[in-house]
């Protein structure tokens, strides 16, 4: 999906376009976002930023959307993506705001992974890691575009079989998945081999050569960088450990070795 296979992932009310910009000469990809994109869950941003939270509020988040794309810079070349991860209660908004987004090249990311009490009180969230058919309902819904649709989701959560999840979001449009593997690392291995068609973004954690590569071993597509996104030392680092991986596997491959387990 992108190269090189190093993003930097959403954080609400501080991934906009000039935060992707400032990480593009170390990335591949950046999400963008969080957006609440109706009544209901623009209400709860509201109460997040009423607690101290930061959050993108916007009169019309669709067109905040459009222009957060139309704005970047960084993010121009063939093996470079974006998406916007989203919020929401419907799956009419996401359709909506997956329109702009494939008129623009980028993708559109389900947030089925924010915890806050507030976006779980109104159905957002992680909260949909438990509603496997709705969740299905807005990939589905944004695949109508043909704008790249993925979703974000978190390990850990009772009652909730990821790797079962990923088969069913496939079978609903999806062209990658990213997981927040929380403390559950190897989760990420359970999740390749349930849906291997997807491009699996592993998060959480990442900071250097150790964590990339744990990801990557455990069949990761690729990596994402959480809170330290906006520190060019920790992108670099990140960038040069997945940059050596995969520069090791053609190795391995050419030498006739593939197994891929990293020394």
């Amino acid at each position: 999906m992108f190269a090189p296979r190093v993003a930097v992932s959403s954080l609400s009310g501080e991934s906009d376009a000039a935060w992707a910009d400032a990480a593009a000469p170390h990335v591949g990809a950046a999400f963008l976002g969080g957006v609440a994109l109706d009544d209901a869950s623009q209400a709860a941003a509201r109460d997040l930023v009423a607690r101290g939270r930061s959050e993108f509020l916007a009169d019309d988040p669709v067109a905040f959307v459009a222009d957060q794309l139309d704005s970047l810079a960084g993010f121009d070349g063939a093996d470079r993506f974006v998406a916007v991860n989203v919020r929401a209660t419907s799956s009419g908004p996401i359709r909506e705001v997956a329109a702009v987004c494939a008129d623009r090249g980028a993708g559109v990311e389900i947030n089925a992974h924010c915890r806050q009490d507030e976006l779980c009180a109104v159905g957002c969230g992680e909260t949909l890691l438990r509603d496997t058919d709705r969740l299905a309902e807005y990939v589905a819904a944004a695949a109508e575009s043909d704008a790249p649709v993925g979703a974000k989701v978190r390990a850990e959560i009772d009652g909730v079989d990821l790797p079962s999840l990923a088969v069913a979001l496939d079978d609903a449009g999806a062209d990658w998945l990213h997981v927040d593997a929380m403390d559950s690392e190897a989760v990420i291995a359970d999740v390749a081999a349930a849906a291997p068609d997807l491009f699996l973004v592993a998060n959480n954690g990442v900071r250097d050569r150790e964590t990339a590569t744990e990801y990557l071993d455990y069949g990761a597509d690729a990596v994402s960088v959480g809170r330290p996104s906006d520190n060019p030392a920790v992108l670099r680092r990140v960038r040069t450990a997945v940059d050596d991986w995969f520069a090791g596997r053609e190795g391995d491959a050419e030498s006739g070795d593939e197994s891929g387990v990293s020394a």
